[in-house]
């Protein structure tokens, strides 16, 4: 059989402990067979982030906007335990949080709806897609710690002369600060996104902030997406038959989990950090979650919307068996060869992303299936698999 081809590359961004393990097993297994794959390699595992001061991370990026689709895998974010465990120059930035910031735009992310894995909210019915912004907050901060008596300013200087300051707190005793920021072209192209999916997928977007509390940060968000609806969307999701909802955070978090599902829900980047999770969890299982960061330009960046699964990836240093989904990280894939099939009009490139996701979903729905799921699956005569395993099984159906 005649390998697929492929006209332009996509940009390949390879990460760290088990999900490299599955990364190499995927390419093995399930695309070099069947398609000459074109790729830009860009490795994000965290040594070699190390050894190039995290300049790979930004010529990753980079490379996107050139080639406009790339697939991630995913990364360490380090923390104090992962600065003695890989001797680290210095405590990097989330490699996803610098991605985000080159490139703008939303995440969106949706669990993976298959026969046999119900929510444990049982109204939750169809599928709820997560909207997250993907600039700024916590992910681009800066911190100090505070270990004298002292007063913290918040303090801008205009490039006219003009100063402002505030207090944000006086120390007596030691502690911390944090300091984020965001731009209004970022929450406009956030929210138009939101509008324009919440159009493209015929469903309600809802969103919610803490206006009441911080009422000039998320009072700013708050603003931008009553503005735009008002004067560019309202018509049109009335004629679509859709509506738009703004709620304070916990208000929205309460009528989810009433809700049966099928809309949209935006959140800020942390909010939609903490929240994709939960979403992935209760429909089934981290591992089945994709994400899609969509920037206003033009680029697509896909990725699983779980971690690097550090447990399993100790166990398998040891040379013990390990069951671990893959799920999401194939859907990265066939989503980044979907969308260069698109723009490159390459249709049998996009034949295959469905065909390797039906036999994913079949593999599944067989009842052959990963440990995660076969604890929670309403199937019967489960057969459950090792990590290698189930890649074999998915690859045996496009044979």
């Amino acid at each position: 059989m005649a390998k697929i081809k492929m006209t332009n590359p996509i940009v390949e961004m390879d990460g760290d402990e088990m999900t490299r393990i599955l990364w190499q097993l995927i390419k093995d297994e399930l695309l070099l067979p069947f398609i000459d794959l074109k790729t830009e390699y860009y490795d994000l595992g965290l040594e070699y982030r190390n050894e190039t001061d995290d300049q790979v991370t930004i010529d990753a990026a980079e490379a996107t906007k050139k080639y406009g689709v790339a697939v991630k895998c995913a990364t360490i974010t380090p923390n104090k335990a992962r600065m003695s465990e890989y001797n680290l120059k210095k405590m990097y930035k989330s490699p996803n949080g610098t991605i985000r910031a080159i490139l703008d735009g939303t995440v969106f992310r949706a669990p993976i709806v298959v026969k046999g894995i119900e929510p444990c909210v049982k109204n939750w019915k169809k599928p709820i897609t997560i909207a997250r912004h993907a600039y700024g907050d916590v992910y681009k901060n800066t911190e100090m710690y505070i270990d004298k008596p002292g007063d913290a300013m918040l303090v801008f200087k205009g490039e006219d002369g003009e100063e402002r300051t505030e207090l944000i707190h006086h120390f007596d005793t030691p502690g911390v600060i944090q300091g984020v920021h965001n731009l209004d072209k970022s929450i406009t192209s956030f929210a138009r996104c939101c509008f324009n999916y919440a159009l493209d997928t015929k469903q309600d977007l809802w969103f919610g902030g803490k206006d009441t509390i911080s009422k000039t940060y998320d009072g700013k968000f708050k603003e931008i997406f009553h503005n735009i609806y008002e004067a560019e969307f309202k018509e049109k999701f009335e004629a679509a038959g859709i509506t738009f909802f703004y709620s304070l955070i916990d208000d929205v978090v309460a009528r989810v989990m009433k809700a049966e599902g099928g809309f949209i829900w935006g959140c800020k980047n942390y909010d939609g950090d903490v929240m994709s999770d939960m979403i992935s969890s209760a429909f089934g299982s981290l591992a089945m979650m994709t994400s899609v960061l969509v920037s206003p330009h033009g680029y697509y960046e896909y990725e699983a919307a779980h971690g690097t699964v550090q447990r399993h990836y100790y166990k398998h240093l040891k040379g013990e068996e390990t069951s671990t989904n893959s799920v999401a990280t194939i859907f990265a894939w066939t989503g980044a060869l979907r969308k260069r099939g698109e723009l490159d009009g390459n249709k049998e490139l996009m034949a295959f992303a469905d065909k390797l996701e039906k036999a994913t979903l079949d593999t599944i729905e067989s009842g052959t299936m990963t440990k995660d799921l076969a604890l929670i699956t309403t199937l019967e005569n489960v057969n459950a698999v090792n990590s290698e395993e189930f890649i074999k099984a998915i690859a045996e159906r496009l044979k």
